[in-house]
């Protein structure tokens, strides 16, 4: 005799049609009260049936809409990883396309899948614009003058109290405010490295992180970061021991393209690994805020008793990119963060910082950040679901936590650079994996972003890029 509860039993045979692929990815499961009807059961026990699939990672549920299938992986699917075989010494970066490519999709596409920021319709244009309204009325004197070098004090005040809820404690003080994080991270860079120094990277890692290690001269080392375990500790352990390196840019919270989240034990492991070798870690904490669970992961910083970690990051991708408001924790730093940025931009500017200040007085972050988490965890498996479903036998999707970034590995016969071209030449922006490397490798990925609120628009673009690619294995 069966040990399976009413539910179980329900919720494994369901399971079975799901993954025998009766049922589709993609496709709407009937609502909990048709579901009761069909399967002879109560809607209370409808709800447990659903809850187990999802737990199984079978369904999905999407807000106002229902549960949905969601897409499985193609058999005999090899993932997402990096590429084994890694340069054994350092190497300067030669890609002089990852300034050129972008500026192209700016120009050219009229679908932006490539660009990993939320669209304005994610973000709460409305009450920013009344923040800066609010401003201006209220002290028009105050929003046009230069702001302190550090930034305003409320908004330092406000970050600081954001990471203490993720048990990081952070004096006010040592908050710098940059234009941005990319400037926080050059302005570290600067801070800490000199020409001809070696620091490590993860690969794939953000482009623009290697346009600013070019910029100053500097020489890379890189660490695999896989698309579901992040950064490979052992592997960064052993770039440590074979040279001496001055930095290491890390993005362990939903890396850019990856997606990849790096858990404790790995975070705890790296800021060891670097405090014992000497190596300021600049981590790139962008993305944490955009976990689809609603569970902030922990920063870097948190494991750093020696003062090792400078964390950068930023409003942008959560609230307003146009703004340009980010900050640096700059820590025994600081003082040299603000020398550098005197050279630089001087102080950042007066009038977006007192409107974010005005709007988080007013709002807080974690309603919208409630919304736009919802929003983008349904456009990512939305997203997912269409490239599985419409892209040739053989192509890999990463399925993140958090983030805007999706990473595709497409058959080996496939080369990315050319589904890049094609659909750019359609008017459909994506970005080549050979941008995301050192060395241009990562030849068979492509970086796509799920922004883009979904629409017939987006399942189109992702539907003829599938059809590209098809041709193309042909």
């Amino acid at each position: 005799m069966s040990t399976q509860t009413l539910y179980e039993r329900v919720a494994t045979h369901l399971g079975e049609q799901i993954r025998r692929g009766v049922m589709r990815a993609g496709e709407r499961m009937p609502s909990l009260r048709q579901l009761g009807r069909d399967q002879g059961v109560s809607v209370s026990t409808a709800v447990e049936v659903y809850a187990q699939l999802e737990r199984q990672g079978l369904l999905e549920a999407r807000p106002r809409s229902g549960y949905y299938i969601r897409a499985m992986p193609a058999p005999g699917a090899v993932g997402t990883r990096a590429p084994a075989r890694l340069a054994r010494t350092p190497q300067p970066v030669r890609q002089p396309e990852l300034l050129c490519v972008p500026e192209e999709l700016t120009r050219k596409a009229r679908m932006a899948l490539h660009s990993a920021t939320p669209a304005p319709a994610l973000l709460p244009g409305a009450a920013l614009h009344s923040a800066l309204q609010r401003v201006m009325r209220r002290d028009p004197d105050a929003a046009v003058r230069y702001a302190a070098a550090e930034g305003v004090a409320d908004l330092r005040l406000r970050i600081a109290e954001r990471y203490a809820r993720v048990g990081v404690d952070v004096d006010p003080e040592e908050v710098v405010i940059t234009a941005g994080a990319m400037e926080a991270i050059s302005l570290a860079l600067r801070v800490v490295t000199s020409p001809g120094d070696v620091v490590l990277l993860e690969t794939p890692t953000y482009h623009g992180l290697l346009q600013a290690v070019a910029a100053l001269g500097l020489r890379v080392l890189e660490v695999p970061t896989d698309a579901e375990s992040g950064i490979d500790v052992a592997c960064l352990e052993k770039q440590l021991a074979r040279q001496p390196v001055r930095a290491a840019i890390l993005v362990p919270n939903f890396n850019n393209p990856a997606g990849s989240l790096t858990g404790d034990a790995g975070k705890r492991a790296i800021v060891a690994a670097c405090t014992a070798h000497g190596v300021t870690v600049i981590e790139d904490d962008l993305y944490a805020e955009l976990a689809f669970s609603g569970e902030r992961p922990a920063p870097l910083r948190r494991f750093d008793t020696r003062g090792q970690v400078i964390t950068c990051g930023s409003y942008s991708k959560m609230l307003a990119p146009g703004l340009r408001v980010g900050w640096a924790l700059g820590r025994r730093w600081t003082q040299q963060l603000l020398h550098a940025k005197g050279f630089s931009t001087v102080a950042t500017a007066t009038l977006p910082q007192l409107a974010i200040a005005d709007y988080l007085a007013r709002h807080g972050l974690d309603p919208h950040l409630r919304r736009l988490r919802r929003a983008l965890a349904d456009n990512a498996q939305r997203s997912r679901d269409a490239i599985l479903r419409h892209w040739p036998a053989g192509t890999c999707v990463g399925d993140p936590g958090g983030g805007l970034s999706l990473w595709v590995q497409l058959p080996q016969e496939l080369d990315a650079r050319s589904l890049y071209e094609a659909g750019l030449a359609r008017g459909i922006g994506s970005l080549p994996g050979d941008l995301f490397s050192l060395r241009g490798d990562h030849r068979h990925h492509l970086r796509l972003s799920f922004g883009v609120p979904w629409s017939d628009a987006v399942d189109d673009a992702l539907r003829t890029l599938g059809k590209l690619a098809s041709a193309a294995a042909r």
